[in-house]
């Protein structure tokens, strides 16, 4: 056995050992770890991207397997080159800090919006389609964006039956309600959530990208506005004069949710002010009171939502937990996977991404903001936004607290590349292919993958390249 750890550590490592000696904890020197360690990662999200448009099938059945069979790709290897005490204490650090709070929190939201349900008709005009554009965008950031997504898709889907130009409101509201958004919270998008676990202030968001938000946001709703005042103008047909929601008054069942919601808001809260100085420790990996206290309390709502929603309502609502499972799964995965790329990015220029590194700082040492923003954001419409986040956050250093001050501009560049270029590809962000699949259902002829992309491109590139010249130039 020695033998053959020896071997592998020799053909993966080219170094020496990973543990830093006297350390009261085990530790991982990405400086000694050769690129190969990352394929598990490469191949999770290369997985996520190319399975569910070349064999959907399988992947419908399968893609909970394909993400363990990446973890054990990793886990094994690592298992036998660096032994039991660090890969357990890397499996209880992403479960405990990273991948257990990231996914209550996209439970507990997924639960409570899905309880909320509009009923009655509008009709599709522009400027009712771009009201409902306009709310979900409000709304993003505080019920996330997919609750907001969840929330509206339906009623838009609805208001828009009657008319033959439909598409272009399915892809601008992917744009925004699904995406850009969920800028001003940790609630919002699933990378600032990760910020804040890494110790990014609640309301840091809130004041740095509010008005790169609107920026964005306002730009989109104005074009949208236009582009579908046209379209309307060349319609042929007309809302049926009974469309008025099969009978149903136009209004909201499900209203305690909102109560449920405002406490998923102060839980975090809670745990981002909140500190006792009580903590616990799990094999070196500690975990304090609060942000215990908070998960628990978001269990306890989704469970609150769950038994006093009427079932009806989420029939209705087309609720079902294949979602949050299909997120839950392939996120294990990837929280797993990502931990030697970001050992390796800590590194910095004596690791592997040297060359990664070097791209987004400049002779003078300092980060470029312009290629964060624009490397976060490529990465993150190709591969999923939050891991992409967690890479750069942590190749800037890693630190909240420097990032919130003097690299205030790079952490801003960090965000808004995540957040905002999820938009790029329905595999940026989970919501997307969660929209796209429901707008098919009800017979939206959607773009392909490729097709998707065109609209994104000629429409969100030059707005961000106006992004870049305004706040990162």
């Amino acid at each position: 056995m020695r033998v053959l750890a020896a071997s592998i550590s020799a053909l993966l490592l080219g170094a020496g050992p990973a543990l830093a000696a006297g350390a009261d904890a085990p530790h991982l020197d990405g400086g000694t770890l050769g690129l190969v360690w990352c394929v598990p990662f490469i191949g999770i999200l290369l997985s996520i991207a190319l399975f569910p448009l070349l064999a959907p099938t399988f992947w419908h059945h399968h893609f909970g397997k394909v993400s363990a069979f990446w973890a054990l790709a990793f886990l094994l290897p690592f298992l036998v080159v660096f032994g039991w005490e660090l890969t357990l204490f890397e499996m209880l650090h992403v479960a405990l800090l990273e991948y257990i709070p990231f996914i209550i929190l996209l439970l507990s939201l997924f639960t409570v919006a899905g309880g909320i349900r509009l009923t009655g008709r509008l009709v599709g005009t522009p400027v009712v389609n771009t009201g409902i554009l306009l709310l979900g965008t409000v709304l993003a950031s505080w019920m996330g964006t997919t609750g907001a997504a969840m929330l509206l898709i339906r009623p838009i889907i609805r208001a828009n039956e009657w008319r033959r130009y439909k598409v272009h409101t399915m892809v601008f509201f992917i744009f925004l309600v699904a995406n850009i958004g969920g800028s001003l919270t940790p609630l919002g998008d699933p990378p600032l959530f990760l910020g804040f676990l890494k110790g990014v202030d609640f309301f840091w968001p809130t004041e740095a990208m509010l008005v790169p938000m609107l920026l964005v946001s306002g730009l989109l709703l104005v074009l949208y506005y236009g582009v579908d005042s046209f379209l309307y103008r060349r319609e042929t047909g007309a809302p049926a004069e009974e469309d008025e929601g099969d009978g149903e008054a136009l209004g909201i069942t499900g209203k305690v949710n909102f109560l449920l919601l405002a406490g998923v808001v102060a839980a975090v809260l809670m745990s981002g002010v909140w500190r006792p100085g009580v903590s616990f420790d799990v094999f070196h990996v500690t975990v304090e009171l609060q942000n215990l206290c908070r998960d628990l309390a978001l269990l306890a709502i989704a469970y609150l939502s769950w038994v006093v929603t009427d079932r009806a309502n989420r029939d209705a609502n087309g609720f079902s937990w294949f979602p949050i499972l299909e997120v839950g799964k392939l996120f294990a995965g990837i929280f797993l996977t990502i931990v030697p790329a970001i050992a390796i990015l800590r590194a910095g220029t004596s690791g592997a991404l040297e060359p990664v590194v070097s791209l987004v700082t400049g002779a003078d040492g300092q980060p470029v903001e312009a290629m964060y923003f624009w490397l976060t954001g490529i990465l993150s419409s190709f591969l999923d936004n939050a891991p992409t986040y967690l890479v750069f956050f942590n190749t800037a250093g890693g630190d909240a607290e420097t990032l919130m001050g003097p690299l205030y501009g790079t952490l801003l560049a960090i965000s808004a590349g995540a957040v905002f270029m999820g938009a790029n590809t329905y595999i940026g962000n989970a919501p997307n292919f969660m929209v796209r699949a429901i707008c098919e259902e009800r017979g939206i002829a959607m773009p392909s993958f490729f097709g998707y992309m065109a609209w994104s491109v000629g429409i969100l590139a030059p707005i961000f390249l106006v992004v870049t010249l305004v706040f990162f130039p």
